[in-house]
């Protein structure tokens, strides 16, 4: 199959699963929504962009990424063969965690000042929980 039907046909899928997943609308929503469930370096929204509109495919990492998100299978996604949905997966809580002790403060440092003072305040009632057990 050519790249550049290869590229259409992901964008399909992509805009499908987003679909299904209720997730957000826009480029800058989804690159922002992604780059909060993924490891590497952030996507931007023009990436997301091209994505949708069949001009680039993303690396086999974000595809991953992307699928655990909305809850599909990657091949299916990449690839369109097999079933749409993801098979079942058994996680350790510790999965979700990101390596890099860095992470959550370049996070944090990227937000806006009202989502920094939100973060503060749920994560000092998450503290007062706690402490009560």
């Amino acid at each position: 199959m050519a790249l550049q039907a290869e590229r259409q046909h992901f964008s399909k899928r992509l805009r499908e699963a987003l679909r299904r997943a209720s997730a957000a609308d826009g480029t800058a929503a989804i690159a922002r929504e992604f780059n909060l469930r993924y490891q590497g370096q952030p996507v931007t929204a023009q990436a997301v962009g091209k994505w949708l509109a069949g001009r680039a495919l993303p690396s086999q990492d974000k595809i991953r990424a992307l699928s655990l998100w909305l809850d599909v299978s990657p091949h299916w996604l990449r690839f369109g063969d097999g079933e749409s949905k993801a098979a079942p997966v058994v996680r350790q809580a510790t999965a979700t965690y990101r390596v890099d002790p860095q992470w959550p403060a370049k996070k944090y440092e990227a937000l806006s000042e009202a989502h920094k003072k939100m973060v503060v305040e749920v994560l000092l009632a998450l503290l007062k929980l706690e402490g009560k057990g």
